[in-house]
């Protein structure tokens, strides 16, 4: 014989040979030598060493128990004292009643939809999150949500939670804000076969998610070949000349072409500009030689002006003195007054006017 006993809490289950035989409660007992007890702690889960459908043929014992099946397309919620514990998966649980507050909420995970009944502080719990699959997006996204590849519907920002289970789940997000599209380098012929380059740029915006994603594959990069081809027509109906005097026209008339097709591509183009259009060497040193050349004449005819001008200048003085012997010699005195500043000294004899013998010394001889 050996004594066992069970104190508050525990609950003891006697075998004989390996055959169940009883349940023992709170309390001082003694057991024949070919007998044995496992102790349970009524707080845990109950773990059976036999086939739990035998020691539910006990009323007593399946009294204290609690016996939950979770199906394959289930999850069961597992609070103790209104706290989530655990969350049981597909398979058969047993729990001991009485001492914990244990309550036992299914939740169907064949849809992938969480249903609005679960308190959504419990997302927290790494219990729970295991088994949901989360997507973000952000205020300034929209995304198209794909169920086993079939556009459910389209999601505004937010964040959802769907259930882990058999079915795909995909969300493709586009950036709603204002894009701006870069086309660098390109290099065009006009004409007259010039080779160019060209640095266009392109502000846009999505407007329909579903005709960007669905029906068109890489939508922004259709959008700039849409882009370069406009380019490409543009530049190649003017020469070279007729380009430089027209680029302020090249955004309007690329934005113009462009915008006719945007809206089977769920865009809407905002503006277009152009940076820069960039000249070959050979053609950039031949532009600069004709702008040399350029400024040169002008400069030859602006100084033929100016010539022009001082001579009627001068003639019209000369015609003025011809008519007043006074403005003649008051000419003449200044002429002489300029040459003698750039003479050291000068020597006169005799009693000559002095003016008369200055004109004679810077006379001419004929």
């Amino acid at each position: 014989m050996k004594k066992v006993r069970i104190n508050t809490g525990k609950l003891g289950l006697v075998f004989k040979n390996g055959e169940y035989q009883k349940l023992l409660t709170k309390g001082t007992y003694w057991l024949g030598f070919n007998k044995n007890v496992i102790v349970y702690d009524t707080t845990k889960e109950f773990s059976a060493t036999v086939a739990i459908e035998i020691l539910l043929k006990d009323e007593k014992l399946a009294e204290m128990l609690t016996v939950v099946d979770v199906k394959d397309t289930e999850l069961v919620l597992l609070h103790e004292n209104e706290n989530l514990k655990k969350v049981l998966s597909a398979g058969r649980y047993v729990y001991w009643k009485g001492l914990l507050n244990r309550t036992f909420t299914t939740v169907d995970v064949s849809d992938v939809n969480i249903s609005k009944n679960i308190d959504k502080n419990l997302f927290k719990n790494y219990e729970l999150t295991k088994y949901i699959r989360l997507f973000e997006v952000a205020n300034f996204e929209k995304a198209i949500l794909l169920i086993d590849d079939v556009h459910a519907k389209t999601l505004e920002g937010g964040t959802y939670r769907f259930w882990k289970n058999n079915t795909s789940i995909k969300i493709a997000k586009v950036d709603t804000r204002q894009l701006q599209l870069e086309i660098t380098g390109q290099e065009l012929l006009t004409k007259d076969k010039a080779n160019i380059r060209i640095n266009f740029y392109t502000q846009y915006k999505v407007t329909d998610i579903e005709k960007a994603l669905l029906r068109n594959k890489d939508y922004e990069k259709q959008l700039y070949i849409l882009m370069q081809l406009a380019l490409r027509t543009y530049v190649g109906s003017f020469t070279l000349d007729e380009l430089l005097a027209e680029k302020d026209t090249i955004a309007k008339s690329v934005y113009d072409e462009v915008a006719k097709s945007t809206n089977d591509l769920g865009v809407e183009v905002i503006n277009c500009g152009i940076r820069d259009i960039i000249l070959p060497g050979d053609m950039k040193e031949i532009m600069n030689q004709v702008l040399v050349a350029q400024k040169k004449a002008q400069a030859n005819i602006i100084t033929r002006r100016e010539e022009t001008a001082s001579t009627r200048s001068l003639l019209n003085t000369a015609k003025l003195m011809e008519n007043n012997e006074m403005l003649f010699k008051l000419k003449e005195m200044e002429y002489v007054e300029k040459i003698a500043d750039k003479i050291g000294e000068i020597s006169l004899s005799g009693n000559g006017n002095m003016v008369k013998q200055l004109k004679e010394i810077f006379a001419v001889n004929k």
